[in-house]
């Protein structure tokens, strides 16, 4: 008889929490630190960094994965189930995450706060409004796009292009009509007439300030200096020369603190912002990080899509403004994913294949390959599906234990903490024996060509870059202005390691079309884009929101 499992939100909705007060108080921070959001979730503010300043910090681990697929690899419940099982052997740790969108809740993807017995709680919450950063930095980017529009309608005295205006609205949504729109529709007492744009609020520079930001005045500062327009003699417009900069803090100074909830088993969660892991880089916020150094004796986090997007910047960039040193790499591989890498279609992941996991291992391989690269020691977690045979996860293992690769199985969806015993003891073995030697791959005083050329080199395994014309004289555009010496953010497909999303495994004899250019100012990094990359999704044909519903008690169903 086939097991039936219990859906992520029945699970969830299940649980036994405990007061939002409880947890900070067991874990060290005092009630004047705590705002709270109710009964389960708070926001910790800065008065604790003070007091903690001299306490020492704890070990950074990072949990990234392979080039994802459809098939999913479960970074989320891979770092919940980390956090858990290190808590369970008697170690000190805490968890932090990115924030949901509400966009991909309601779209393909549904809720994302772990899943099965390795989830965050309250998951409702945190997958829908949870403390309002969201809305937050939806406003605050809208109030700049507000300004520009106003300054050009009062006499424009910045002389800005209306053609070179480089600043989109966001809204927290899938919503694929708002990709291309005019403004300022209806006459003269209306503004200028002009092409604008949306983009989904986690894709904001925004989002990717308040994630780099070290505090609120480095908060006010980046904000100030991200670029918004060019003026006629294609000089930048930044956010301070429209002096908003100060009120778009304002209505972050909420937001700006991380916010604490727990999982399943009360172990303490940091979740605070979300940037997109292409255009972005990926992570949570330094501050939230940060701040789980000092509060545990471990930091489990993790970074978006495969080691060789999130991770590469959260360790080229993130790392880097922040000052952190992470003591061991977690690589997330599923066999169902290693499957397609080997050639195998979604529908017939279900069946046993042996050969077409040895060929997809190749993606493993190099994953590991890059982070050793780093300096850093690597576990792969092997996140066990249900499907998975015992003769499919042999081979893997063996395969990992052939490389010198160290390796666990990774049960904590099926069984929480106690799934992950085995990964936690791993890493603090590795963490005991292993010196971590961290160092990012490129100098940031290298030219942009050459910073691209490592990546590619480096981590794709590919020739090198090609860059277009137009690409061309935005390089040059940033070197006269200044801006050229800054980290690399490479947005770029998911899916693999070259810029064509069909090749999967660990592709060879490529190189990478660099198309456009755009500069991140605020945030600290120069964006490289290679293809289309989607800032505004749409909604599926059967979008998520169809499957969500309440009832007359207020109980949520259909959401994960």
């Amino acid at each position: 008889m086939t097991k039936k499992f219990r859906s992520d939100i029945e699970i969830a909705q299940s649980a036994k929490m405990k007061p939002i007060a409880e947890i900070a108080k067991e874990w060290g921070i005092e009630e004047k630190e705590l705002e709270q959001y109710g009964h389960y979730k708070a926001k910790i503010t800065f008065d604790i960094f003070d007091r903690l300043e001299n306490e020492p910090d704890g070990k950074l681990v990072l949990v990234t994965a392979i080039s994802p697929t459809p098939a999913g690899e479960g970074k989320s419940t891979t770092t919940v189930g980390l956090g858990q099982a290190l808590n369970k052997i008697g170690k000190k740790a805490v968890i932090a995450l990115r924030e949901p969108s509400l966009g991909p809740v309601f779209g393909v993807k549904g809720g994302a706060a772990g899943g099965g017995y390795a989830q965050v709680l309250p998951m409702e919450d945190i997958n829908l409004h949870f403390t309002g950063d969201m809305h937050a930095i939806t406003t605050a980017n809208n109030l700049l796009s507000a300004a520009i529009d106003n300054h050009i309608h009062q006499g424009n005295s910045l002389n800005i292009d209306t053609r070179q205006i480089v600043w989109k609205r966001v809204l927290d949504m899938n919503d694929r009509a708002l990709r291309q729109v005019v403004v300022g529709m209806g006459g003269k007492p209306n503004g200028f007439v002009r092409e604008d744009g949306f983009m989904i609020s986690v894709a904001s520079e925004v989002m990717a300030v308040l994630c780099l930001a070290s505090d609120l005045m480095d908060l006010k500062t980046r904000l100030g200096r991200m670029i918004v327009a060019y003026t006629r003699e294609a000089q930048p417009v930044v956010a301070s020369d429209l002096k908003v900069h100060g009120a778009m803090t304002m209505l972050l100074k909420d937001a700006i603190k991380p916010n604490l909830v727990q999982t399943l088993e009360n172990t303490p969660a940091l979740i605070h912002g979300g940037p997109f892991a292409n255009i972005a880089h990926g992570c949570n916020s330094i501050i939230a990080t940060k701040l789980g150094l000092k509060l545990g004796n471990y930091l489990v986090t993790e970074a978006g899509f495969g080691a060789d997007l999130g991770a590469e910047k959260f360790l080229n960039i993130k790392c880097r403004y922040g000052g952190l040193k992470p003591s061991v790499v977690v690589i997330v591989a599923t066999i169902r994913a290693l499957k397609m890498h080997g050639g195998v279609g979604k529908k017939e992941l279900v069946t046993e294949n042996l050969d077409a996991l040895d060929k997809g291992f190749v993606n493993l391989v190099k994953q590991v390959e890059n982070i050793r690269k780093f300096g850093l020691p690597v576990l792969v977690a092997v996140n066990k599906f249900s499907g998975d045979t015992e003769a499919e996860i042999k081979l893997l293992i063996d395969k990992c234990k052939d490389k010198d690769i160290n390796v666990a199985l990774n049960e904590a969806w099926e069984k929480g903490g106690d799934g992950g015993i085995e990964m936690a003891q791993e890493v603090v073995n590795i963490i005991e024996k292993e010196k971590s030697s961290f160092k990012p791959i490129y100098e940031i005083e290298k030219s942009i060509e050459e910073k691209v050329g490592i990546i590619v080199k480096e981590i794709y395994g590919g020739d090198g870059a090609v860059f277009t014309k137009k690409a061309q004289k935005q390089i040059a555009k940033l070197k006269e202005i200044g801006l050229d010496n800054l980290p690399i953010c490479m947005a770029k497909t998911q899916y693999s390691f070259s810029d064509d999303p069909t090749l999967f495994g660990a592709p060879t004899g490529f190189e990478i079309t660099v198309s456009e250019i755009r500069v991140s100012a605020g945030a600290g990094f120069i964006v490289c884009l290679t293809g289309n990359v989607m800032t505004m999704p749409g909604l599926p044909k059967v979008p998520s929101a169809e499957k969500i519903d309440i009832n007359e008690k207020g109980v949520i169903s259909g959401l994960f």
